[in-house]
């Protein structure tokens, strides 16, 4: 993971920190709210990630000499910079479970801590948070529409920076089979996938001697790269030649990659090749600018794929490029606390909350959540966010409280979360989804309500503030 200091913040997050330590307003306790506004790529839903890379760097999260050295001699007073050598987290969060599906306008992520603790990881989580389920989302979609067919992560070379490393958790969390990343394969333990490039293929002064000492040397793992000169005339017919050979040294060829023109085509074309040489086993994966909808139109045209490897579009979240998550003051002082705006929808809610998923009888997703005050006991109706003529009776449904304590008083309540089993949980999570909510075009769209109490809360300090 990468080695973040606290200094991995934006300069307003100090220097507001500066002046509540001069106020004296250090152990104030504050929360704020981690939220988004609209859901990515003109979908349904959204896919949360980014959480347990997010707790354990608050676990390490400090000052070193070289960040406070760098701030002294930004103008930062020694009596602050002080205070920043001994900088830890002490205050809870709570959050949805990370792999859940999360939409907007509700809290994904609270933090309650004192006041320069919530706001000097203002920047962190967003950053994690915002870019890990961007890309979560969009693998999300892909897999749903590969099916059961493997899905690859090729994106490091593409990603903005390092966040190649962070996509390829990301991926898999939401439905990824396996990763290029050898970096990522090794700390989180997610599989990797690789097969060659084509200067190797150039390397030679024919293309079946590459295939060959390819084979040679990776008998076990062998996938062939059919396109560099000419795909049905050169390519396959040069594998097919050494997926024989392979076969009389008691091998088999894994598979052939599929990289540059109509895919569909060249992968029909291929796969009668291959049949009829006796290969039937050989796989066929398909790589270059691929995305959810190309997918479904591979497949849609009966493609005979059985892998695809995705790049740009994967780790670039395009093309949105950004989850437009936000992390907004909730409490402070001892009072509810909300950001007035001139559109109603961008008014953040007050005080602090929990949010109640609503499920039918079988378990399933009704397709609505409600945010309610943390202190309601009960409440049997939701109301809309904007429209006050809008409200839904909750009789009926089982209400699922989603925001859990994972952090108090800085210590973490549960142990590391293994990815396979976030990438099992997001499985399950979606198969509960109703299937309007998953479609490409024209998605339901998902119910966000408040309670009665959080409801006159917030229209109560509105007019409150717009009546100075």
């Amino acid at each position: 993971m990468f080695d973040y200091t606290a200094t991995y913040t934006d300069l307003y997050q100090l220097t507001m920190s500066q002046v509540y330590f001069h106020k004296g307003l250090q152990d104030e306790t504050a929360i704020f709210d981690y939220f988004f506004r609209k859901l990515p790529f003109e979908g349904g839903y959204a896919v949360f990630s980014g959480l347990e890379d997010l707790i354990k760097t608050i676990e390490t999260f400090h000052f070193d000499e070289k960040d406070l050295k760098f701030l002294q001699a930004q103008g930062m007073d020694q009596a602050f910079v002080d205070y920043l050598k001994d900088f830890r987290f002490h205050g809870n969060i709570y959050a949805s479970r990370e792999g859940d599906l999360i939409f907007p306008n509700r809290p994904v992520l609270s933090v309650e801590a004192p006041i320069i603790e919530t706001q000097l990881f203002e920047t962190l989580i967003l950053n994690i948070l915002n870019y890990q389920s961007l890309v979560a989302t969009k693998a999300s979609r892909m897999r749903l529409a590969a099916g059961d067919r493997k899905l690859v992560d090729f994106g490091l070379r593409r990603a903005p920076g390092t966040g190649g490393y962070s996509a390829a958790r990301a991926a898999f969390i939401g439905g990824f089979d396996a990763t290029s990343n050898v970096r990522a394969g090794r700390d989180y333990n997610i599989p990797v996938s690789g097969t060659m490039a084509h200067s190797f293929i150039q390397r030679y002064d024919n293309e079946i001697s590459a295939f060959r000492d390819f084979a040679s040397v990776r008998p076990h793992d062998c996938v062939l790269l059919v396109d560099t000169y000419n795909t049905l005339k050169s390519g396959v017919p040069n594998a097919v030649k050494v997926g024989k050979e392979m076969e009389k040294n008691g091998n088999r060829l894994k598979g052939i990659r599929l990289d540059s023109g109509d895919l569909a085509w060249l992968a029909r074309e291929s796969r009668k090749m291959l049949d009829a040489a006796g290969l039937h086993y050989v796989k066929i994966a398909a790589s270059n600018q691929l995305d959810e909808k190309v997918i479904k139109s591979l497949l849609s045209q009966n493609a005979p794929l059985d892998l695809f490897g995705v790049g740009t579009s994967l780790v670039t979240g395009h093309p949105d490029a950004a989850l437009d998550g936000v992390y907004k003051l909730a409490r402070a002082n001892n009072e509810p606390r909300l950001k007035l705006s001139e559109n109603m929808e961008k008014i953040n809610l007050p005080g602090k909350k929990q949010v109640y998923r609503l499920l039918c009888s079988d378990g399933s997703f009704y397709g609505g959540e409600a945010v309610a005050g943390a202190d309601e006991t009960a409440f049997d109706t939701m109301h809309h966010p904007t429209d006050p003529h809008k409200s839904l009776t909750l009789n009926g449904f089982v209400k699922e409280p989603l925001l859990e304590k994972i952090v108090e008083n800085g210590q973490r309540l549960t142990a590391p979360g293994k990815l396979e089993e976030m990438a099992a949980f997001t499985r399950n999570q979606l198969h509960k989804l109703p299937e309007e909510f998953k479609r490409f075009e024209n998605p339901h769209i998902y119910k966000i309500g408040l309670s009665t109490a959080l409801k006159e809360k917030r229209d109560r300090l509105v007019r409150q503030h717009k009546l100075g």
